[in-house]
């Protein structure tokens, strides 16, 4: 639970300096999401079901 607060406040306060960072003008509103982020996503929920299964079955 210590390590938990140490890491959070650690975490905290270099977020908070990024915000004020963000201040760039939002996209253009029909800004293209290509396919390869979904083909990112599909791999990576097809990765943790793997390492998911890899875990019970080594349970």
């Amino acid at each position: 639970m210590k390590t938990l607060l140490y890491k959070s406040l650690l975490v905290l306060p270099a977020l908070l300096l990024v915000l004020p960072a963000m201040a760039q003008p939002s996209a253009p509103p029909a800004t293209p999401i290509d396919g390869g982020l979904s083909i990112l996503l599909a791999a990576g929920g097809a990765y943790g079901i793997k390492k998911l299964r890899d875990h019970r079955k080594s349970q």
